[in-house]
């Protein structure tokens, strides 16, 4: 298995109590049982249709010929299977055709089909990211038009900002869009490059959300604007006919090969018509919806991955015969298998730690993105609040935590490990991609300390050290958990000096030397949330011991001993993240291009 089925029930419903979210209107149609089939349904198209074509994805990845990107040929089912079961709108209300699934579930359900197959779960869900903001700020007329094609698998969605001299400076693109006689129509000219799924024919059109400029607006940011930009068009008589987006080139990649990365070329011929959505030069605002969601996304896919090769590794370690206990010097006795050496122990706890911490706090930030949706008053603006607070954490600790997860499962495997014969290797290769997508981790750690620690008065971050805080008063009172609360506690304590002295760096107008350690900050918020998060899983299984029948009691008692390896071998990290943040040498300021 790819996956812990009994880990997502844990989550879902001892941790997060999922089923409250009945309470509210939005979701009052579902229930525990609703829940449990959707999550069926998805282990069963993740284990009959995603995890058979993993490695034949992998081998046989995309191929530009004749101008389209021709992908594997499995693909086209499952784009329709996707549709067809309703997955791409699950979320949405019932009008628009949804089931108002809450994003915990629907995240879930995600979740099992990345463990399958990372690169096939990617077509449907881009669709469901770029179908969200039409829906959220096109015109009615954009919304009939794209939005039932996309719903049904048959119209792939995709995100195009990147152009080649503007990734994560999107204020610097360069596509232009002009106006044209009819309102809301514009051609757009320019070449965008790194899009995921950005042609190919497991479908019959894709429609990209496309950032450009309209000529004559603001420099920087403030004069982007968001366009609907068909690969083809509809014509007078509702026929499909090419609408000048040419694919220039195929990106081949070191992992995440089942999926085709395109390079495109926007109004070669002056024919490109591109769709304004919402209002001129507000176009990055609407799109960070998109990014943020896709945030969470990312680093559901990281965790996915890593826990994909936690399991393959695990499955290894219990089969494989190597050597003898240390204490054990008689050669004629058997060997015993790999798991029962201590080192090899410490590389699984060490993928579990961060698999499951990880997923943890991915599927927290799910709820609150339900309750931030559907709630009212202060529950909803705390909600709303401490996700936002999180979204850097959540999409940079497992992205590059799983790097290195992922290598512990190529390690424990050893020289099988290093061949394609065993799936580590691809886990390896794909892991590598997240800590880049959708931000990299250095854009995350400048979100976070530059802008979600101050803004709103701080209150995000008061928010954050008292939900903590409610954790850590619960564990004090459960005598096995007590020396791990007081030492979170204490790392608590000291992370919130750090934040001060920083922060008065900027006061002080120093900003270069405030945000110059942003992506270390990163690492000690991730660190402190996942202790946090395995702090919530141990008292839960710790509390259910007691009652645990032989199964669940190996399963409690795995998660509380995990919680302490993270402690152990994890926390104990946040000290000397903290003496550096705290350093007055300044070396990455002092030191000059040119001595390197």
């Amino acid at each position: 298995m790819f996956f812990s089925k009994r880990d997502i029930q844990f989550n879902l419903y001892e941790v997060l109590h999922s089923e409250a979210l009945t309470q509210y209107p939005y979701f009052q149609d579902h229930n525990r049982e609703s829940f449990d089939m959707v999550l069926d349904a998805a282990q069963q198209i993740a284990e009959k249709m995603l995890y058979p074509l993993l490695t034949q994805m992998d081998r046989k990845e995309p191929q530009l010929v004749d101008g389209k990107i021709r992908v594997h040929p499995g693909m086209k089912p499952i784009v329709k299977q996707f549709g067809q079961d309703g997955w791409i709108n699950a979320g949405f209300s019932y009008d628009e055709g949804g089931q108002q699934l809450p994003a915990t579930i629907l995240n879930a359900a995600g979740f099992i089909f990345q463990t399958a197959n990372y690169s096939a779960s990617v077509f449907p869900f881009l669709t469901t990211g770029a179908a969200n903001l039409i829906r959220s700020f096109g015109s009615k007329a954009l919304i009939e038009t794209f939005t039932p094609k996309m719903y049904s698998g048959e119209w792939q969605g995709t995100m195009a900002l990147t152009e080649p001299n503007a990734g994560s400076s999107l204020s610097d693109i360069t596509t232009l869009a002009e106006p044209t006689e009819q309102e809301g129509v514009y051609k757009l000219k320019g070449q965008k490059i790194f899009i995921s799924c950005g042609d190919h024919d497991a479908c019959d059109n894709v429609v990209h959300l496309m950032l450009a400029k309209i000529k004559g607006a603001p420099l920087g940011a403030k004069g982007i604007s968001l366009f609907v930009v068909p690969q083809q068009r509809l014509d007078k008589d509702g026929e499909l006919t090419p609408n000048d987006v040419i694919t220039a080139g195929v990106y081949h990649k070191m992992g995440y090969k089942g999926a085709p990365i395109a390079h495109l070329m926007v109004g070669s011929n002056d024919d490109c018509e591109g769709y304004l959505v919402g209002e001129p030069h507000k176009g990055l605002g609407y799109m960070f919806q998109m990014m943020n969601e896709a945030r969470i996304g990312v680093g559901l896919n990281a965790v996915s991955i890593g826990t994909a090769a936690y399991q393959a590794s695990l499955a290894y370690a219990k089969e494989r015969p190597q050597g003898r206990k240390i204490s054990e010097k008689d050669p004629t006795k058997p060997q015993t298998n790999i798991i029962n050496h201590a080192d090899v122990k410490r590389m699984l706890l060490f993928q579990k730690a961060v698999t499951e911490g990880a997923f943890a706090l991915l599927m927290y930030c799910s709820k609150l993105a339900d309750i931030a949706h559907v709630a009212e008053g202060e529950t909803k603006e705390r909600a709303q609040l401490l996700l936002d607070l999180l979204t850097p954490i959540a999409k940079s600790y497992p992205s590059e935590m799983c790097c290195l997860s992922t290598s512990a499962a190529v390690q424990i495997l050893g020289g099988a490990g290093y061949t394609t014969d065993f799936p580590v290797e691809q886990y390896y290769r794909e892991a590598r991609i997240h800590p880049i997508h959708e931000g990299t981790t250095a854009i995350h750690g400048l979100d976070l300390l530059g802008r979600k620690i101050t803004i709103h008065q701080g209150k995000a971050a008061q928010i954050f050290f008292e939900e903590v805080r409610k954790t850590l008063a619960e564990a004090l009172e459960i005598s096995e958990l007590k020396p791990l609360a007081e030492q979170l506690q204490k790392t608590l304590g000291k992370a919130q000096q750090v934040t001060a002295h920083l922060l008065g760096l900027a006061q002080k107008g120093e900003i270069e030397k405030y945000l110059s350690d942003a992506t270390l900050y990163l690492e000690l918020f991730g660190v402190i949330t996942i202790g946090w998060q395995w702090l919530k899983q141990a008292i839960i299984a710790q509390q259910s011991l007691a009652q645990a029948h032989a199964a669940d009691h190996d399963f409690y008692q795995g998660k509380v001993m995990t919680a302490r390896y993270f402690y152990e071998y994890e926390l104990v990290k946040a000290d000397s993240l903290m003496k550096r943040l705290l350093s007055a040498d300044q070396v990455t300021i002092d030191m000059q291009s040119e001595w390197f």
